[in-house]
């Protein structure tokens, strides 16, 4: 049993960059559903119409990098209006059925061979990352303790990650402490009683969509920008559902919640994986074959998160209040 490699994989999946772009996606979420008892299952596309309007515009246009982050909040923006104005007089399940099928709209979209020349096709887009990794201020070399540590670029990614991170849940908690954020979650509790004072529902609901829709496509440049590519699959209603497993985990309505909950919810994902794989390997569990560790990981780990709510169902640090949404 290789138990270093092991303990430094988890350790790195604790800060890495999944830990970030899944972050990022769950703070918007948490917006949504955690302030305002949004349910909005289309994060995904935010998340897509950030990346790729970066990398259309650097690759396709020949456009500067900073004006694909421009286009990419741009579109993010417009996707919101798009998207709340016909939908957010809908609740609960109505307004979750429609919005994961405007997810599932944009991937197909992204997708479609006619658009192939502009979007890549199922292939994507690539290649657009290095105006990024040239403003890197680290030089080569490896930075940490060990085996605890990252490549200058690993290093300069993670620093500009976390910093996004940071500074929107900083906003965030402003934010909430305002009487914007009371209202948000007023309409949670009750929009009819909010509406009845003289508030606009409608119009908060969709400052909250795009505050929360904004926040979570900075997870869809983050992607990128590591992956060096966007791909319509990566993209998909998956993407949304860990989005809300995060929240849930570290607790709906808590600035640091979905931050806390992304790392969990790595660490658990890396340590049970590798684990598996090393017992396997191993011949601890003769009868599993290293084919099956996927499937057998997400069985777990799935297994884990549904004792999690049946015993905390507000998650580690949440209130049994704050997710008891106005479904009526």
């Amino acid at each position: 049993m290789d138990w270093l490699t092991i303990l430094t994989t988890t350790v790195h999946a604790a800060i890495g960059w999944e830990t970030v772009v899944y972050g990022l996606a769950a703070i918007g979420v948490n917006i949504h559903f955690g302030y305002t008892g949004l349910l909005n299952f289309g994060q995904s596309a935010f998340m897509a119409v950030a990346g790729y309007g970066m990398a259309v515009t650097v690759v396709f246009l020949n456009l500067p990098f900073w004006i694909g982050i421009l286009v990419g909040l741009a579109a993010a923006a417009v996707l919101a209006l798009l998207m709340g104005i016909p939908t957010l007089k809908l609740r609960a399940d109505y307004l979750a059925i429609v919005t994961i099928a405007a997810a599932e709209i944009i991937r197909l979209i992204f997708r479609s061979v006619y658009f192939k020349d502009i979007f890549g096709g199922s292939d994507g887009r690539r290649g657009f990352n290095g105006d990024f990794y040239a403003m890197n201020p680290y030089p080569a070399g490896h930075y940490g303790i060990g085996p605890f540590g990252f490549d200058e670029r690993t290093m300069w990614f993670l620093t500009v990650g976390w910093a996004v991170v940071l500074l929107s849940c900083v906003v965030v908690y402003l934010l909430m402490k305002s009487p914007w954020g009371r209202v948000l979650k007023a309409i949670r509790e009750d929009e009819d009683a909010v509406r009845a004072l003289g508030k606009n529902v409608f119009s908060y609901k969709l400052q909250s969509l795009t505050l929360g829709g904004i926040i979570g496509c900075f997870g869809g440049f983050l992607y990128g920008l590591y992956n060096g590519a966007v791909q319509p699959d990566v993209f998909g209603t998956e993407m949304t559902f860990f989005a809300y497993t995060i929240v849930i985990l570290g607790g709906a309505a808590r600035v640091f919640g979905p931050v806390v909950g992304a790392m969990i919810f790595w660490v658990l994902f890396v340590f049970v994986g590798n684990t598996l794989a090393e017992l396997v390997a191993n011949g601890y569990i003769p009868f599993m074959t290293t084919i099956q560790v996927g499937p057998i990981r997400y069985a777990l780990v799935g297994l884990g998160f549904i004792l999690l709510l049946v015993l905390r169902p507000q998650g580690i640090f949440g209130d049994k209040r704050e997710i008891a949404i106005d479904a009526r």
